[in-house]
């Protein structure tokens, strides 16, 4: 059957202590709510409603351009009312998943079986085996092992308090019965609320078929609610995101100690030290080793190639057998090529590093185009900036910078150039010549070192 789904997300999320809606505090990097929203995508429904409450605007703002349709709940009254909101916006005949966009762990997996389990029957409830009950509402069943209601803890009694079943609130509605079962809502409950739960109560009335599929992993099912509860999600979704990268023949010197916020692919025997954080797309190729400390976003690093602890790197491209770090920073728009070496302390943003070269350290390279076999010298700068534009520096092949040299921009050192240290070079340089621009060396005589005054 063709499938809505709707992802309730208005609650204010009170214990979190925030001014940020609960569903746009961030998992791995990524809303709570994006979560769901990218997991849901992939069962290709018909369409995703998000109900939207609490600070609706800042929710509608970052979930904006994703072909999402919004309902808003003004008045807080329960997940049954929430769902209500959405009959307008339900194409006809639908069946209706159920998601929470505080529960950000639920699986595409699980999610597929929850469906497949609910072909024929009216509500199919996701159920998991609690290992503390407390708080979620209880799976009743009968004698026959069919399911006949669920109560919520608030409303449940002692007989009922000890079962184990609970409800993750994740279910699965048919379309055909669906405005039916709606519609016998009511508030006649402790919380004076109306239950999505209760539409279980009403099938059963009615004869309806009725399921439970019970979800094998209580952590896909665990929703937030104070920051504490957000802290575990977020160590279980490293646990899992590192497992899963051993699967693929990663070594991780400690996985309780990695951070992947978005996509990885590696290849063969990668290696990668501890408290390192990954984040948007990321590739490695075989033989890689990645020290202590990294951060790498959007980058693609590529065989055999080292990058020492304590490095940045972001929106960069590094070759093959390549050496970063330690300590360096790889800014957006840099490529470096197969052999080439950037130290320690040195910064590189939009600038190719050629093949075979090296900037050993304490130099910052920007908006340079860097030939093969070039060597710069400690504490060498590209001056690109002159305050309002930024211009560029071409270094040609086989180019050897002395330290402490200014390369002050738009210049061209020529191929087989020599810069003398301690240089500012503001004119293009012929090939195959030292260049030298310093101020000329003098000692004064009768010069005197300045004394220390007596101030007492």
């Amino acid at each position: 059957m063709p499938l809505s789904v709707i992802i309730l997300a208005a609650g204010q999320g009170s214990r979190m202590k925030s001014n940020r809606p609960k569903v746009l505090h961030q998992v791995a990097g990524k809303s709570m709510l994006q979560h769901v929203v990218d997991t849901s995508k992939q069962l290709n429904p018909d369409q995703v409603i998000v109900v939207i409450g609490h600070h609706s605007e800042l929710v509608l703002e970052q979930m904006q351009n994703q072909n999402l349709n919004f309902v808003e709940q003004t008045e807080q009254l329960g997940t049954g009312h929430a769902v209500q909101q959405c009959l307008s916006k339900i194409k006809d005949k639908n069946d209706v998943l159920v998601l929470y966009g505080d529960v950000p762990l639920i699986s595409l997996a699980t999610l597929k079986s929850l469906l497949k389990e609910g072909e024929n029957q009216t509500v199919n409830i996701l159920s998991f085996i609690a290992k503390d009950s407390t708080g979620y509402g209880r799976i009743v069943r009968d004698q026959n092992g069919s399911v006949c209601a669920i109560v919520e803890e608030k409303d449940a009694n002692e007989t009922e308090k000890q079962i184990k079943e609970s409800n993750s609130g994740i279910l699965l509605i048919s379309g055909q019965h669906l405005n039916l079962l709606l519609d016998q809502l009511n508030n006649d409950n402790a919380q004076q609320e109306y239950y999505l739960t209760d539409v279980v109560k009403h099938a059963v009335e009615k004869s309806l078929p009725v399921n439970a599929s019970i979800c094998n992993c209580e952590e896909e099912v665990l929703g937030v609610n104070n920051q504490a509860q957000l802290a575990n999600i977020e160590k279980i979704y490293r646990r899992i995101r590192a497992g899963k990268l051993m699967t693929m023949g990663a070594k991780l010197f400690d996985p309780e100690r990695i951070d992947i916020r978005g996509t990885i692919e590696v290849g063969m025997d990668v290696e990668i030290d501890i408290n390192c954080i990954f984040e948007g797309s990321i590739k490695l190729g075989n033989n890689v080793k990645i020290g202590a400390n990294c951060v790498i976003k959007n980058c693609t690093i590529s065989d055999n190639t080292t990058i020492l602890p304590m490095c940045s790197l972001e929106d960069a491209s590094i070759g093959e057998q390549v050496s970063i770090g330690p300590f360096s920073r790889i800014r957006p728009g840099t490529v470096c090529l197969q052999h080439s070496k950037v130290g320690n302390f040195v910064e590189v943003k939009k600038s190719t590093i050629g093949k075979n070269s090296k900037v050993s350290h304490l130099s910052y390279i920007g908006d340079t185009e860097m030939g093969k076999d070039v060597n710069i010298g400690a504490g060498t700068i590209t001056c690109n900036y002159d305050g309002v534009n930024k211009f560029q520096t071409i270094i040609g092949d086989d180019v050897f910078v002395g330290s402490d040299s200014q390369l002050i921009a738009p210049v061209t050192i020529a191929r087989g150039s020599t810069i003398g240290a301690g240089s500012s070079i503001t004119k293009d340089t012929p090939a195959d010549k030292l260049t030298l621009a310093r101020a000329k060396q003098i000692s004064l005589d009768g010069w005197q070192r300045p004394k220390r005054l007596n101030r007492e």
